[in-house]
Protein backbone atom coordinates (compact mmCIF):
# COMPACT_ATOMS: atom_id res chain seq x y z
CA UNK A 1 0.00 0.00 0.00
CA UNK A 2 1.49 3.17 -1.03
CA UNK A 3 -0.21 6.66 0.76
CA UNK A 4 0.39 10.00 -0.43
CA UNK A 5 -0.33 13.12 2.16
CA UNK A 6 -1.09 16.78 1.68
CA UNK A 7 -2.32 19.01 3.63
CA UNK A 8 -3.56 22.71 3.08
CA UNK A 9 -3.30 26.10 5.53
CA UNK A 10 -6.65 27.46 5.55
CA UNK A 11 -6.61 23.63 6.73
CA UNK A 12 -6.88 21.51 3.61
CA UNK A 13 -5.44 17.62 3.73
CA UNK A 14 -5.59 14.81 1.45
CA UNK A 15 -4.30 11.42 0.97
CA UNK A 16 -3.91 8.93 -1.90
CA UNK A 17 -3.86 5.63 -0.77
CA UNK A 18 -2.86 2.87 -3.07
CA UNK A 19 -4.98 -0.52 -3.36
CA UNK A 20 -4.64 -3.30 -5.36
CA UNK A 21 -6.73 -2.02 -8.35
CA UNK A 22 -6.73 1.85 -7.99
CA UNK A 23 -5.81 4.88 -6.02
CA UNK A 24 -7.69 6.51 -3.83
CA UNK A 25 -7.21 10.09 -3.59
CA UNK A 26 -8.95 11.45 -0.39
CA UNK A 27 -9.31 15.41 0.35
CA UNK A 28 -10.51 17.08 3.44
CA UNK A 29 -10.77 20.65 4.11
CA UNK A 30 -10.06 19.63 7.79
CA UNK A 31 -6.75 20.82 8.99
CA UNK A 32 -4.51 19.18 12.18
CA UNK A 33 -1.92 15.78 12.07
CA UNK A 34 -4.30 13.31 12.14
CA UNK A 35 -6.85 12.33 8.82
CA UNK A 36 -7.57 9.35 10.28
CA UNK A 37 -9.57 11.07 13.48
CA UNK A 38 -11.10 13.43 10.56
CA UNK A 39 -12.92 9.96 9.00
CA UNK A 40 -13.83 8.79 11.96
CA UNK A 41 -15.52 11.97 13.72
CA UNK A 42 -16.64 14.10 10.46
CA UNK A 43 -16.24 11.46 7.54
CA UNK A 44 -18.76 13.38 5.51
CA UNK A 45 -15.93 15.91 5.32
CA UNK A 46 -13.07 13.70 3.58
CA UNK A 47 -13.88 13.58 -0.94
CA UNK A 48 -12.82 10.33 -2.29
CA UNK A 49 -11.54 9.98 -5.24
CA UNK A 50 -10.06 6.71 -7.76
CA UNK A 51 -7.25 7.16 -9.76
CA UNK A 52 -6.66 4.42 -12.69
CA UNK A 53 -3.28 3.92 -12.51
CA UNK A 54 -3.32 3.12 -16.19
CA UNK A 55 -4.43 6.84 -17.13
CA UNK A 56 -3.49 8.36 -14.10
CA UNK A 57 -3.98 11.11 -12.22
CA UNK A 58 -6.36 13.26 -14.80
CA UNK A 59 -6.81 17.23 -15.26
CA UNK A 60 -10.63 17.14 -14.29
CA UNK A 61 -9.92 15.26 -11.12
CA UNK A 62 -7.14 18.00 -10.09
CA UNK A 63 -9.54 20.40 -10.91
CA UNK A 64 -12.76 18.61 -8.92
CA UNK A 65 -10.19 18.07 -6.08
CA UNK A 66 -9.71 22.29 -6.11
CA UNK A 67 -13.49 22.69 -6.05
CA UNK A 68 -13.76 20.43 -3.28
CA UNK A 69 -11.23 22.66 -1.22
CA UNK A 70 -12.94 24.99 -1.75
CA UNK A 71 -10.18 26.99 -3.80
CA UNK A 72 -11.14 29.97 -6.46
CA UNK A 73 -10.47 32.05 -9.26
CA UNK A 74 -6.52 31.52 -10.24
CA UNK A 75 -6.35 29.26 -6.97
CA UNK A 76 -8.00 26.58 -9.21
CA UNK A 77 -5.59 27.21 -12.15
CA UNK A 78 -2.60 26.95 -9.60
CA UNK A 79 -3.69 24.28 -7.74
CA UNK A 80 -5.09 22.05 -10.69
CA UNK A 81 -1.13 22.37 -11.62
CA UNK A 82 0.12 21.51 -8.19
CA UNK A 83 -2.17 18.47 -8.07
CA UNK A 84 -0.91 17.36 -11.09
CA UNK A 85 2.42 17.59 -10.19
CA UNK A 86 2.35 16.61 -6.74
CA UNK A 87 0.97 13.19 -8.27
CA UNK A 88 3.77 12.91 -11.53
CA UNK A 89 6.61 12.99 -8.13
CA UNK A 90 4.50 10.65 -6.58
CA UNK A 91 4.21 8.14 -8.90
CA UNK A 92 8.22 8.95 -10.87
CA UNK A 93 9.84 8.83 -7.87
CA UNK A 94 7.96 5.53 -6.88
CA UNK A 95 7.38 6.75 -3.68
CA UNK A 96 5.89 4.56 -1.10
CA UNK A 97 4.48 7.74 0.90
CA UNK A 98 4.27 11.52 -0.09
CA UNK A 99 3.03 13.88 2.66
CA UNK A 100 2.85 17.74 2.04
CA UNK A 101 1.84 19.48 5.40
CA UNK A 102 1.17 22.41 5.12
CA UNK A 103 0.18 22.78 1.82
CA UNK A 104 -0.16 27.22 1.34
CA UNK A 105 -2.18 29.48 -0.86
CA UNK A 106 -0.05 33.00 -1.15
CA UNK A 107 -1.49 36.24 -1.13
CA UNK A 108 -1.39 35.88 -5.63
CA UNK A 109 -3.15 32.57 -5.35
CA UNK A 110 -0.41 30.59 -5.66
CA UNK A 111 -0.63 26.89 -4.01
CA UNK A 112 2.66 25.02 -3.03
CA UNK A 113 4.22 23.00 -0.36
CA UNK A 114 5.36 24.72 2.43
CA UNK A 115 6.96 21.92 3.89
CA UNK A 116 6.89 17.78 3.40
CA UNK A 117 8.53 14.63 3.44
CA UNK A 118 8.72 11.00 0.93
CA UNK A 119 9.42 7.55 1.91
CA UNK A 120 10.51 5.47 -0.87
CA UNK A 121 9.44 1.96 -2.41
CA UNK A 122 13.04 0.06 -1.23
CA UNK A 123 12.81 -2.40 -3.51
CA UNK A 124 12.05 0.46 -6.60
CA UNK A 125 15.46 2.32 -5.43
CA UNK A 126 17.60 1.01 -8.21
CA UNK A 127 15.86 2.84 -10.92
CA UNK A 128 16.48 5.89 -8.69
CA UNK A 129 20.09 5.54 -7.71
CA UNK A 130 19.96 9.89 -6.93
CA UNK A 131 17.41 9.02 -4.11
CA UNK A 132 19.42 6.09 -3.28
CA UNK A 133 22.36 8.12 -2.67
CA UNK A 134 20.56 10.41 -0.48
CA UNK A 135 19.79 7.45 2.23
CA UNK A 136 21.68 8.84 5.70
CA UNK A 137 22.48 5.51 7.51
CA UNK A 138 23.18 7.55 10.43
CA UNK A 139 19.54 8.06 11.17
CA UNK A 140 18.16 4.14 10.57
CA UNK A 141 19.28 1.25 13.06
CA UNK A 142 22.54 -0.11 12.40
CA UNK A 143 21.52 -3.86 12.30
CA UNK A 144 18.73 -3.18 9.45
CA UNK A 145 21.92 -1.18 7.78
CA UNK A 146 24.25 -4.24 8.22
CA UNK A 147 21.19 -6.03 7.06
CA UNK A 148 20.81 -4.99 3.78
CA UNK A 149 24.16 -5.53 2.73
CA UNK A 150 23.75 -8.99 3.20
CA UNK A 151 20.38 -8.73 1.27
CA UNK A 152 18.64 -9.80 4.75
CA UNK A 153 14.84 -8.46 5.65
CA UNK A 154 15.55 -7.51 8.99
CA UNK A 155 13.63 -5.12 11.72
CA UNK A 156 14.51 -5.13 15.12
CA UNK A 157 11.90 -5.32 17.84
CA UNK A 158 11.43 -5.63 21.65
CA UNK A 159 11.50 -9.37 22.56
CA UNK A 160 13.77 -11.48 23.82
CA UNK A 161 14.03 -14.72 21.36
CA UNK A 162 15.59 -14.08 18.05
CA UNK A 163 13.87 -15.38 14.97
CA UNK A 164 15.79 -16.24 11.59
CA UNK A 165 13.16 -17.58 9.18
CA UNK A 166 13.14 -17.70 5.22
CA UNK A 167 9.82 -16.02 3.63
CA UNK A 168 8.09 -13.26 4.88
CA UNK A 169 4.63 -15.08 5.62
CA UNK A 170 6.65 -18.01 7.22
CA UNK A 171 8.25 -15.37 9.89
CA UNK A 172 5.18 -13.45 10.67
CA UNK A 173 3.53 -16.60 11.44
CA UNK A 174 6.82 -17.95 13.45
CA UNK A 175 6.89 -14.52 15.64
CA UNK A 176 2.81 -14.92 16.22
CA UNK A 177 3.35 -18.58 17.85
CA UNK A 178 6.25 -17.55 19.92
CA UNK A 179 3.52 -15.33 21.03
CA UNK A 180 1.09 -17.67 21.63
CA UNK A 181 3.84 -19.61 23.95
CA UNK A 182 4.31 -16.72 26.09
CA UNK A 183 7.07 -14.94 24.89
CA UNK A 184 8.13 -12.27 22.50
CA UNK A 185 10.30 -12.24 19.24
CA UNK A 186 12.70 -9.95 19.12
CA UNK A 187 13.36 -9.60 15.53
CA UNK A 188 11.70 -10.04 11.91
CA UNK A 189 14.67 -11.74 9.76
CA UNK A 190 13.96 -12.81 6.07
CA UNK A 191 16.92 -14.83 4.87
CA UNK A 192 15.27 -15.43 1.14
CA UNK A 193 15.07 -17.66 -0.97
CA UNK A 194 18.91 -18.05 -1.56
CA UNK A 195 20.73 -18.01 1.56
CA UNK A 196 24.47 -19.10 1.71
CA UNK A 197 26.39 -20.34 4.73
CA UNK A 198 28.39 -16.41 4.79
CA UNK A 199 24.31 -14.83 5.20
CA UNK A 200 23.40 -17.36 7.88
CA UNK A 201 26.88 -16.38 9.79
CA UNK A 202 25.93 -12.69 8.79
CA UNK A 203 22.16 -13.28 10.40
CA UNK A 204 22.96 -14.82 13.54
CA UNK A 205 25.62 -12.21 13.76
CA UNK A 206 22.92 -9.49 13.88
CA UNK A 207 20.80 -11.39 16.07
CA UNK A 208 23.26 -11.74 18.83
CA UNK A 209 23.83 -7.92 18.43
CA UNK A 210 20.81 -7.43 20.12
CA UNK A 211 21.30 -7.87 23.67
CA UNK A 212 17.97 -8.62 24.48
CA UNK A 213 18.01 -11.90 23.15
CA UNK A 214 18.05 -14.67 25.41
CA UNK A 215 17.42 -17.89 22.61
CA UNK A 216 17.08 -18.02 18.59
CA UNK A 217 14.60 -19.62 16.59
CA UNK A 218 15.28 -20.81 13.28
CA UNK A 219 12.14 -22.13 11.11
CA UNK A 220 13.51 -23.02 7.82
CA UNK A 221 10.80 -24.37 4.86
CA UNK A 222 13.22 -25.58 1.97
CA UNK A 223 12.12 -25.08 -1.27
CA UNK A 224 14.39 -23.17 -3.57
CA UNK A 225 16.40 -22.85 -0.19
CA UNK A 226 17.78 -26.24 0.61
CA UNK A 227 17.79 -27.35 4.32
CA UNK A 228 21.17 -29.11 4.37
CA UNK A 229 22.69 -25.11 2.88
CA UNK A 230 20.80 -23.77 5.91
CA UNK A 231 22.41 -26.73 8.31
CA UNK A 232 25.66 -26.09 7.33
CA UNK A 233 25.58 -22.41 7.99
CA UNK A 234 23.88 -22.78 11.37
CA UNK A 235 26.68 -24.36 12.56
CA UNK A 236 29.35 -22.56 11.42
CA UNK A 237 27.86 -19.46 12.56
CA UNK A 238 27.50 -21.34 16.13
CA UNK A 239 30.95 -22.21 16.15
CA UNK A 240 32.62 -18.93 15.12
CA UNK A 241 30.63 -17.30 16.89
CA UNK A 242 30.26 -19.46 20.19
CA UNK A 243 27.00 -18.78 20.74
CA UNK A 244 25.74 -19.45 24.30
CA UNK A 245 22.08 -18.96 23.89
CA UNK A 246 19.34 -21.66 23.66
CA UNK A 247 18.74 -22.58 19.98
CA UNK A 248 16.19 -24.36 18.32
CA UNK A 249 16.12 -25.11 14.34
CA UNK A 250 13.11 -26.69 12.74
CA UNK A 251 13.63 -27.59 9.04
CA UNK A 252 11.31 -29.18 6.62
CA UNK A 253 11.49 -29.26 2.99
CA UNK A 254 14.32 -29.93 0.40
CA UNK A 255 17.19 -31.93 1.45
CA UNK A 256 15.51 -31.96 4.80
CA UNK A 257 17.29 -35.41 6.00
CA UNK A 258 20.54 -34.42 4.94
CA UNK A 259 20.19 -30.99 6.65
CA UNK A 260 19.00 -32.80 10.41
CA UNK A 261 21.75 -35.13 9.87
CA UNK A 262 24.33 -32.56 9.80
CA UNK A 263 22.69 -30.29 12.87
CA UNK A 264 22.87 -34.17 14.84
CA UNK A 265 26.21 -34.73 13.84
CA UNK A 266 27.72 -31.08 14.63
CA UNK A 267 28.46 -32.19 18.49
CA UNK A 268 26.86 -28.34 19.33
CA UNK A 269 23.92 -27.82 21.84
CA UNK A 270 21.22 -27.69 19.08
CA UNK A 271 17.74 -28.51 19.86
CA UNK A 272 15.75 -30.16 16.62
CA UNK A 273 12.10 -29.43 16.21
CA UNK A 274 9.84 -31.26 13.61
CA UNK A 275 6.66 -28.90 13.54
CA UNK A 276 6.32 -25.25 14.10
CA UNK A 277 4.50 -25.23 17.48
CA UNK A 278 7.23 -27.75 18.86
CA UNK A 279 9.32 -25.62 17.98
CA UNK A 280 7.92 -22.49 19.51
CA UNK A 281 7.60 -24.52 22.52
CA UNK A 282 10.86 -25.82 23.12
CA UNK A 283 12.83 -21.80 22.70
CA UNK A 284 10.01 -20.28 24.92
CA UNK A 285 10.80 -23.22 27.73
CA UNK A 286 14.81 -23.06 27.09
CA UNK A 287 14.40 -19.18 27.36
CA UNK A 288 12.44 -19.31 30.10
CA UNK A 289 14.32 -22.22 32.11
CA UNK A 290 17.55 -19.79 32.10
Amino acid sequence: MREFFIEKELYFSAVVDRDTSFITFMASTEGGMDIEEVAEKTPEKIVNMLVDPLTGFMPYQARELCFALGLKGEQIKHGTKFFLNLYKAYEQTDAAMLEVNPLVVTGDDQVMALDGKMNFDGNALFRHKDIAEMDDHSQQDSREVEAAQWDLNYVGLDGEIGCMVNGAGLAMSTMDIIQHYGSKPANFLDVGGSATEERVTAAFKIILSDPQVKGILVNIFGGIMKCDVIANGVVAAAKELDVKVPLVVRLQGTNVDKGKEILANSGLAITPADTLGEAADKIVKAVKAN
